[in-house]
């Protein structure tokens, strides 16, 4: 009988050592991801007077912008 309640006490402590290591886990990684949003705009852009302006200035963008075939999405 001792041997089992041995046993249930190992089993127990197994058991908490494994949720309080996933609550550290879960508590580390609502640290890092605070909700924080990052976005790829290009810096500046947020002075341009206009959408076309913005792109127009953007350098990743200067060969792949053609004046003749514009998109507007409404």
């Amino acid at each position: 009988m001792d041997i089992d309640i041995i046993r249930a006490f190992k089993l127990h402590k197994a058991l908490v050592f494994v949720l309080i290591c996933l609550l550290v886990v879960m508590v580390r990684y609502m640290y890092r991801h605070k909700g924080t949003y990052h976005t790829n705009e290009a810096k500046g852009t947020e002075f341009a007077e206009s959408a076309d302006a913005a792109l127009k200035n953007d350098p990743a963008l200067q060969e792949a912008v053609d004046e003749s075939k514009k998109e507007y999405f409404i």
